[in-house]
């Protein structure tokens, strides 16, 4: 991905995977709103962007969920080792709390190099949390909650999706996310 802008790489990630695959039935609508924020970290240390993730925690709480309803921070230069992204989590949710938006605001994660317990690197299932760069996505929980109260099964979304992504295979999930 060297040389690519970091937020074409998502927006095409968010559109022909995310979308295009339908692994959130909850994302055409406001991506379409445009009501997703993109923002590039330029933080080259974990506390620089742990920073800037508490400015856009804030920023999200007090802007209208009409004009801001999500927001993908996407961070290129830091925590680009899954493992350190991990452990950083916690630090996320703790700035979550510390400014008292627990049950408001959530912190989802998606990394290139995503790996879910028990699964081999190239096991297609880690795709449903693997985006071009390491990105913090910051959820209304009061979106949430109207999305899933939508969706009849919300635990039938998991399954689909691994079963989508198993049918296109690592190299078929490549080829989605070329420019």
């Amino acid at each position: 991905m060297t040389g690519e802008d970091p937020i074409a790489a998502t927006r095409r990630w968010l559109e022909r995977a995310v979308i295009g695959l339908n692994l959130c039935p909850f994302a055409k609508a406001v991506y379409v709103k445009q009501q997703v924020r993109f923002v590039l970290s330029e933080a080259t240390t974990p506390d620089a962007l742990l920073e800037e993730l508490g400015f856009e925690l804030v920023r999200l709480a007090q802007t209208d969920p009409e004009e801001i309803d999500t927001t993908l921070l996407v961070h290129p230069h830091v925590l680009t080792d899954f493992l350190d992204y991990n452990d950083f989590l916690d630090q996320a949710d703790a700035a979550v709390e510390a400014l008292g938006l627990e049950g408001e605001i959530q912190v989802a994660s998606f990394h290139p190099d995503y790996q879910f317990a028990g699964t081999e690197t190239d096991d297609a299932s880690n795709c449903t949390n693997r985006s071009p760069y390491p990105t913090l996505h910051l959820l209304r929980e009061a979106s949430v909650e109207r999305a899933v109260d939508a969706f009849p099964d919300p635990d039938v979304i998991v399954e689909r999706n691994i079963e989508t992504l198993e049918k296109l295979g690592i190299e078929g999930w490549r080829k989605l996310l070329e420019p």
